[in-house]
């Protein structure tokens, strides 16, 4: 564990929402004991999904700092239905649903978690114990005003939407875990602010230090709007077969593509305004977002698969209508530099001329991969092959190498 804790706490802090107390955290850091770090994860659905790993890659920084991470699967609360951000009342699970889940959450959190510094545990275990006594007295511990601050629970109040008794002790019963667990910090999404602070709560009614609340953001799925989520099926699973991961990865907007690369990348900063600022530029996004895809499939299958993958998505661009004699161009470039879409289709004797390259952007008749260009002033990176096409014909497949590269 470094000496530097304020440093520490910088990196602890990078990539969070929120931090509730950081003082409190701060003052935790300074015991002389590991910390017990909580996160919870209900097994509603089969495959852990990138989604997860924002939260995840916060536990496995834990870890590597010399604390203990608590992965809580929560196969009580599970059967019940998490409500947050809900605009409707959830279907529970059955037993059977959430047994065969978490039996696959466990299977694949160790790509991330380090296993012999993880401790797994399973709600029931208290939860099945408490009972009905237990639970009223639980109940007693929180009141209905508090519980309808939530901002899920009071807009389906004021709209007359029903709320089931089960789902107002939800997070009671998920505050609860903390208790039994003498959680020193709790992660979750942002969504789930509410439910960590009853935990906090819950402590000090206890008679426990509070825990400290972290809460991160959550990534939207594929389409950009809703958070991942199986049940949207807007979601990579970490277990998607290499090229599936990563023609998903591909699908993404170039907007959300920047998303990505900050919740999920382990670039740094620095790296990741580089790559932005080269697109302002005029590199091809494309190109960008290969990198994202290598980059998240090596860390779930390896290097190797993860360029085969990315080498199957570019074939699968260039079937079809190609003639099987296209033209093959290598064009030399400096190391490092992008060369404007315009003069590429020039110096691959696709056109006769720069300014034509532009008229027939400008037309729509200029595809890369089989995507039409719409932008004259795109670039291309050294160490890139496309497929250039121009009009019907003219096809030729290119590849920017840099100078001295064979």
């Amino acid at each position: 564990m470094t000496d530097n804790r304020q440093d520490l706490l910088d990196l602890i802090k990078h990539g969070t929402d929120e931090i509730l107390l950081e003082d409190t955290l701060r003052q935790k850091l300074a015991l002389n004991r590991p910390l017990r770090i909580k996160a919870g994860f209900d097994p509603t659905a089969p495959d852990l999904h990138l989604g997860h790993t924002v939260l995840l890659n916060k536990l496995r920084q834990f870890q590597d700092f010399g604390h203990d991470v608590i992965f809580l699967i929560g196969d009580f609360t599970g059967r019940i239905g998490d409500p947050s951000g809900k605009s409707a009342t959830r279907k529970p699970l059955t037993e059977d649903d959430v047994a065969r889940n978490a039996q696959t959450y466990q299977e694949q959190v160790f790509q991330i978690l380090d296993a012999e510094r993880t401790r797994v545990v399973f709600n029931s275990e208290w939860l099945d114990q408490l009972g009905a006594a237990g639970l009223i007295q639980l109940a007693a511990r929180h009141t209905v005003a508090r519980m309808l601050e939530r901002d899920d629970f009071a807009k389906r109040y004021k709209s007359g939407q029903p709320i089931a008794i089960h789902e107002l002790i939800y997070p009671l019963i998920q505050g609860y875990d903390s208790v039994a667990l003498h959680a020193d910090v709790e992660l979750g999404g942002t969504d789930q602010k509410f439910n960590l602070l009853v935990g906090r709560q819950l402590q000090e009614a206890y008679g426990q230090p509070p825990q400290v609340v972290i809460t991160l953001p959550i990534l939207e799925g594929l389409d950009g709007v809703q958070k991942m989520s199986k049940s949207l099926g807007n979601y990579i699973a970490i277990a998607d077969a290499p090229a599936e991961m990563f023609g998903k990865i591909m699908s993404v907007s170039d907007d959300l593509m920047w998303r990505y690369f900050e919740l999920l990348s382990r670039r740094d900063l620095a790296e990741i305004q580089g790559l932005k600022q080269a697109v302002v530029e005029g590199m091809n996004p494309r190109d960008v977002k290969f990198e994202l895809g290598i980059e998240l499939v090596a860390r779930f299958h390896g290097q190797e698969k993860a360029r085969q993958a990315r080498d199957d998505f570019i074939a699968r661009f260039q079937r079809g209508a190609l003639p099987e004699d296209i033209l093959e161009t290598h064009l030399s470039v400096a190391p490092g530099s992008v060369v404007p879409i315009a003069n590429v289709l020039k110096q691959a004797g696709l056109v006769s001329s720069t300014s034509e390259a532009l008229r027939l952007i400008a037309q729509g008749a200029v595809r890369v991969d089989g995507e039409r260009i719409e932008d004259p002033k795109l670039s291309l990176a050294a160490e890139s092959q496309h497929i250039y096409q121009v009009g019907k014909r003219r096809i030729a497949r290119v590849r920017l190498s840099t100078l001295g590269d064979s």
